[in-house]
């Protein structure tokens, strides 16, 4: 960021009155950009420091060494960028039209994406539009003949912990599947932060919801909430089908079903989320190609077509490899088929596959094979109660 670092005291200048009116101000260009909600918060998250320590010792971050790189600063943003004093939370809703969720959960042929996925990668989006805010402020001030503020935008791609300053900001309270949750809008939607260096007046933070609801920890698939608010990162499918490298352990490969990127399980069974409202925001809505697709369509993808559909989409992080590790799984959980033992058969004979793909392959061929001349069920009892609970509490995106 080009600005010029100044100090706080660049800004003494202002009235308690001045400042209140730039907040407001804040909050009406962050609607006029595309943003949901606006909050503020100062940078004191000293409360998160142990309970992300506790965590890592754990290592329930499993191979996202990320995680723990920085050490504790993801929970001092004034160390990640100097000179801050306030944290601009910024909420943009994702929800995308016709999510189809019961649909897809119901057909173990289709392949379910998470649905922050289905359309443009959020990152540059949203961290264009936090720049854009930066700028309007910047604007203000100079009219208002107080210099240039030092600011930085940052969406889920920096040490930072986002929801517990969120949470601070008041844009929602912690659920007990570690999300974010907003009385008015449920937890589809995405966070960004604009660090900057100007006292504005801070927001009041929220009172939890959930309340005894334990919707989400029974739900989930895996048994990765192992307690209310912590996750397993090593168990949640998520991870598993997005941030693992290698090789799904086989204990996990069952209950994924057909989640193929992403799981959305802990959100489709929160109360809370039946009033979540659809995206304004066309560039998250679910692409063609991945409107309820088929298994064998996807599988049979080459990188090269890959790459071309994905261009732009978070799926592409993934790469083709552990594309195909995780439809492979998926195709392994479906109900026998002739065509889909002939595909995987087919598939191993390409040089495509590395030693990691061609494994899962052989498992999932094992499954298909065990499951031949015999009624198997495909979708498990979990899966059913949530694909009830859509049907009852989401019936918009069911």
């Amino acid at each position: 960021m080009p600005n010029s670092v100044l100090t706080q005291s660049s800004f003494d200048s202002l009235t308690s009155s001045q400042l209140s009116q730039l907040v407001i101000s804040i909050k009406h260009w962050g609607k006029e950009l595309g943003f949901a909600q606006i909050g503020i918060c100062d940078t004191d998250l000293t409360i998160e420091e142990p309970k992300l320590q506790q965590w890592l010792d754990k290592g329930y971050h499993g191979e996202m060494g990320y995680m723990e790189s920085h050490g504790m600063m993801r929970a001092r943003p004034h160390e990640l960028h100097p000179g801050t004093i306030r944290v601009i939370s910024a909420r943009m809703d994702y929800l995308p039209p016709e999510a189809g969720f019961a649909t897809n959960l119901r057909d173990p042929n289709l392949a379910y994406i998470s649905r922050y996925a289905g359309g443009r990668d959020y990152h540059k989006l949203i961290r264009n539009r936090l720049k854009k805010l930066g700028l309007m402020i910047e604007e203000e001030l100079t009219r208002l003949g107080v210099g240039k503020p030092n600011f930085r935008p940052f969406v889920d791609s920096a040490p930072i912990l986002e929801r517990p300053l969120a949470d601070k900001a008041g844009l929602g309270w912690t659920g007990k599947h570690s999300l974010l949750l907003n009385q008015d809008a449920g937890s589809w939607f995405f966070l960004g932060e604009l660090l900057i260096d100007l006292p504005l007046p801070v927001d009041i933070p929220v009172s939890e919801g959930c309340n005894t609801c334990v919707a989400c920890i029974k739900s989930c698939p895996t048994n990765a909430i192992v307690e209310p608010y912590i996750v397993d990162g090593r168990r949640c499918i998520s991870y598993l089908t997005i941030e693992l490298q290698g090789a799904i352990p086989e204990e996990f490969r069952p209950l994924i079903g057909n989640r193929i990127y992403g799981c959305d399980d802990c959100q489709l069974v929160c109360p809370v989320n039946s009033k979540s409202p659809l995206t304004l925001e066309t560039d998250f809505h679910t692409r063609d190609p991945l409107k309820q697709p088929e298994l064998l369509t996807l599988f049979n993808w080459s990188e090269a077509e890959f790459l071309k559909i994905t261009e732009g989409s978070p799926i592409r992080r993934i790469g083709h490899k552990r594309w195909l590790r995780n439809i492979a799984v998926a195709l392994g959980n479906a109900p026998f088929s002739q065509t889909i033992i002939d595909t995987l058969e087919l598939k191993k004979q390409t040089e495509e596959l590395d030693e990691m793909v061609a494994e899962h392959i052989d498992w999932a061929l094992k499954q298909q094979r065990f499951k031949q001349g015999g009624e198997v069920p495909t979708v498990n009892r979990k899966t059913q109660r949530v694909i009830r609970s859509v049907e009852k509490g989401l019936p918009r995106d069911a």
